[in-house]
């Protein structure tokens, strides 16, 4: 799987970003066939809470899931947004079995 972690109007930290390399990674458990994966990470107004919005965009063969949380630190925003992509990806994977 092809990983590219884009940070927007901000610097994000190796540590930040080996954080977003082991949770990705843990979808691949859910679906095997993942292709790429990208996350856009973005500060939206610095100094308001709940500024930090998180992105996944996920491709699988025939089919782009989208996933966008926005919360209080990009972590948060990552956790929640692989847990949504863990439903999306199980629901698509119960979808292509159908067929």
């Amino acid at each position: 799987m092809e990983l590219k972690i884009q940070s927007i109007h901000f610097d994000a930290t190796e540590k930040l970003q080996a954080f977003i390399e082991k949770k990705i990674a843990k979808l691949e458990k859910t679906y095997e066939d993942i292709q790429k994966a990208e996350v856009q990470l973005k500060v939206v107004k610095p100094a308001t809470a709940l500024n930090k919005e998180t992105n996944i965009t996920v491709t699988v063969p025939g089919q782009k899931l989208f996933v966008q949380k926005t919360c209080d630190t990009f972590e948060e925003g990552i956790d929640e947004a692989v847990d949504s992509m863990k439903v999306q990806l199980t629901k698509y994977k119960e979808k292509i079995r159908r067929y």
